[in-house]
């Protein structure tokens, strides 16, 4: 990985989100990323077919953020040159019934991408420690044993869901599934003008709703939880990467070159052909030939 998109990764050391910041650009204006996304685009398309023709491994992506952190639109950006054939992206909405009658991990297991395939998650098993541990309430909506009330909700318990996903993303790496995992981080103040840009734009109304305020009123809450969650969770197999968020055109840089360099590490390649198969292949060409000799 370039140095440069290095430093927003979180791999076994303990980090201070405020440490990180949001506006970084490199010196970069839009511009020049405008020129840089469909560089990295053209070899974000060539490694996914050869990801998806090896048909061996697969790359799990998962995005966190505050809301208007702009995840949906950096999905959209970035992925825009990939094959639909090897790409899938699953939003995560509230849990429903059936959800809540299996363990927390369920849903987000039977979304994995198959081997050859890109999978993202856009919110994911992380918003059980993120929401959840800000909205304990929404714990008791599992009916897990044990836990009646929110005073049954210990550290103990957090700790043990910490390692159920840590455990969960170890059995994938060995199985084949590379992750990366994006934290949008942004400003406060940005938040705050991007909400009025939802009030302010008639076609951007429907993205606002009143329980947008509700949560924002909960942000160091929620910067203290994302800040223990990737310290407890970012590990070398699964690492969390810290993306500036305040201009979308530099997050949407920086997640596009980390994805491609992802991919080149992973090395996928077009399966080989045997000599026996090569010399097969002549003769089909051949009787091709043949054919097409034929109906002139």
């Amino acid at each position: 990985m370039s140095k440069k998109y290095e430093q927003f990764k979180v791999s076994g050391k303990s980090i201070k989100l405020a440490d990180f910041k949001t506006d970084e650009t490199f010196g970069l204006s839009k511009d020049d990323a405008k020129e840089d996304l469909k560089d990295f685009q053209d070899s974000l398309f060539e490694l996914q077919e050869r990801l998806y023709a090896e048909d061996r491994k697969s790359l799990l992506i998962v995005f966190q953020a505050m809301d208007a952190a702009g995840k949906d639109s950096a999905i959209e950006h970035v992925m825009s040159g990939v094959n639909p054939q090897g790409c899938q992206v699953f939003s995560f909405k509230q849990p429903n019934d059936e959800d809540y009658d299996h363990d927390f991990l369920w849903r987000h297991y039977d979304a994995l991408p198959e081997r050859g395939r890109i999978g993202i998650h856009n919110r994911s098993h992380y918003e059980y420690v993120l929401v959840c541990k800000v909205h304990p309430e929404y714990i008791l909506k599992e009916r897990l044993p044990g836990i009646r009330k929110e005073s049954d909700i210990t550290e103990e318990f957090w700790s043990d869901r910490y390692k159920s996903i840590r455990q969960f993303e170890e059995h994938l790496t060995r199985n084949g599934t590379t992750i990366i995992k994006f934290f949008l981080h942004l400003s406060k103040e940005e938040q705050r003008d991007r909400f009025l840009d939802r009030l302010n734009e008639e076609d951007k109304h429907w993205k606002f709703s009143a329980g947008d305020l509700d949560e924002r009123a909960l942000w160091d809450q929620y910067q203290q939880v994302y800040e223990e969650c990737i310290n407890e969770t970012s590990t070398d197999s699964a690492p969390w990467y810290i993306i500036p968020a305040d201009k979308k055109w530099f997050s949407r840089l920086a997640i596009g070159r980390i994805i491609v360099e992802t991919l080149q590490e992973m090395e996928p390649d077009f399966p080989t052909v045997s000599k026996k198969q090569e010399d097969r292949l002549d003769v089909y060409r051949d009787q091709l030939l043949d054919e097409k000799k034929e109906t002139k």
